[in-house]
């Protein structure tokens, strides 16, 4: 008899074992995938505007930063403070987006793992896959910003929950799910929308009231650090002003970015979501069933968004990327539900391969995608700007920035504009607490223009007519004079931007 159990207790270790190995898989497998998705031409030889700021802000020094969120930023505040302690002194595009590489592929193994825990590994292996190769997902992932991050600490937030609605009595696994929700919620206020998507699954998965209880007072802890972080932001709500309230095509664009804009992908994915939702909610363990996880964290904060901005415009499609991860969930377990109803053989590792496989020729498919967005300049070259003015300004040349947010090229790449004089600066970004510093008033610009007779002006895209506004504002000041009493000599344009000489007649 003791023989026996010892057999036993030997076959059950080596079960733990390969369940252990197994469950390793499933997540690094999908991570790794995203990893080399997200290193796949990481390096443009450009930096987007938006990382620019990035960039320029995480090289202030701390208090500087604490300046520039009191005016500007704020909902941004969290990430910039990381990205100037992770970021080495001269960073280049690599290192800015490689904090949003790795956040992705963890992403893409917490969405296994989710998957794996709630119904079986393949269908994690399967979800955390699709994620990895989803266009949005790489596009993000070699992006400068939060958004990212963002998405990753809401996959952590979900698997956090997941596991402790499973042991709703021990604090931990709360005190956790506060900590990640926190923390997502810092890095861009309107993730805060993961705690109502969370309630939502609740409510589909008939939690019991002691479970409401630990999540309402996890949820309160979670939100208790945002409200500074709204007021603030409210007062700064300029910075969006130039968002307009979506129209029926903005769900319909964002449905096709979840899935990846082919039609044929489109399809099949929707057709898999809906045999998933349609079926029978089965629970693998005491705890949530996947359906209530994934639907809910799919469209609740899309939906959210896009209705209250039909009133206060605040809809974007980046920020609401970490709904993405219900997606893949919905769709690997209308996969699983097509194999389990195939009269085919049941070898675990081989329908978890074809699976893979078949993950394999969406990637194919939308190849094109993933390609043209790494070649995509988004309407915009300010490394190209910035070697321009490299080879054609010396120290001391005056330079005027019309409109003032052309500032940004050489905040980027300062290098190209060592010791330029900057005509109508009268404070610096860093010492007014804001992105581009303060000009010269209009009077102060007329005198400092009158005695400058060979100026370079950097320009953003389009005419300059573009920046004129208010003639008696600083930017239709510029252009008066410039139009008045300068004459073109030179010109270099490249895409987004360009670099003119002017002479004084």
């Amino acid at each position: 008899m003791q023989v026996k159990w010892v057999k036993w207790a030997k076959r059950f270790q080596q079960a733990g074992q390969a369940g252990q190995v197994r469950g390793a898989v499933v997540v690094l497998v999908p991570a790794l995938v995203m990893l080399a998705v997200g290193l796949w031409g990481v390096e443009r030889g450009n930096v987007w505007r938006d990382e620019g700021v990035t960039l320029q802000v995480a090289r202030r020094s701390l208090p500087e930063i604490w300046r520039l969120l009191r005016t500007v930023d704020a909902v941004h505040g969290l990430y910039y403070l990381l990205m100037h302690t992770v970021l080495p002194a001269g960073a280049g595009e690599v290192a800015l987006r490689l904090p949003s590489v790795l956040a992705a592929a963890a992403t893409a193994g917490l969405v296994a793992a989710v998957g794996a825990r709630l119904t079986r590994p393949r269908v994690g292996l399967w979800a955390g896959l699709l994620y990895a190769v989803t266009p949005l997902a790489g596009q993000y992932a070699q992006q400068g910003r939060s958004y990212a991050l963002v998405a990753a600490g809401a996959a952590l937030a979900t698997l956090l929950l997941v596991r402790a609605v499973e042991r709703p009595a021990r604090p931990g696994p709360w005190c956790a799910y506060a900590a990640a929700a926190a923390a997502t919620a810092l890095l861009h206020e309107l993730a805060a929308l993961l705690l109502a998507a969370h309630a939502v699954t609740l409510l589909l998965g008939r939690a019991a009231p002691r479970v409401w209880r630990a999540w309402a007072a996890a949820a309160g802890l979670a939100a208790l650090p945002l409200v500074p972080l709204a007021l603030v932001s409210h007062r700064q709500a300029a910075q969006v002003g130039w968002l307009r309230p979506p129209d029926g095509t903005a769900a319909v664009r964002l449905l096709r970015e979840f899935t990846g804009p082919t039609l044929a992908v489109l399809a099949a994915e929707l057709a898999l979501a809906a045999l998933a939702l349609c079926g029978p909610w089965t629970r693998r363990r005491a705890g949530l069933c996947l359906q209530a996880v994934a639907l809910p964290l799919l469209v609740v904060p899309p939906a959210a968004l896009l209705t209250v901005s039909q009133q206060w415009p605040l809809y974007h499609a980046r920020y609401v990327l970490f709904a993405l991860a219900g997606g893949p969930l919905l769709v690997a377990t209308g996969a699983d539900r097509v194999v389990r109803a195939l009269p085919v053989g049941r070898g675990r590792g081989a329908v978890a391969a074809a699976g893979a496989l078949a993950v394999g020729c969406v990637f194919w498919w939308q190849f094109p995608l993933h390609r043209g967005d790494r070649a995509a300049g988004r309407g915009e070259d300010h490394a190209a700007l910035a070697a321009v003015a490299a080879r054609e300004l010396r120290p001391g040349d005056p330079v005027l920035y019309l409109p003032l947010i052309a500032r940004r090229v050489p905040l980027t790449y300062p290098d190209a504009f060592h010791g330029v004089r900057d005509v109508a600066l009268r404070t610096s970004g860093a010492a007014s607490g804001t992105l581009y510093g303060r000009e010269a008033d209009p009077a102060e610009l007329r005198r400092r223009l009158a005695g400058v007779d060979r100026l370079w002006v950097l320009s953003e895209a389009g005419p300059l007519r573009g920046a004129a506004g208010d003639r008696g504002s600083t930017e239709g000041v510029k252009l008066a004079v410039l139009r008045r009493e300068f004459t073109r000599r030179a010109e270099h344009v490249t895409v987004g931007g360009a670099l003119r000489l002017y002479v004084r007649r």
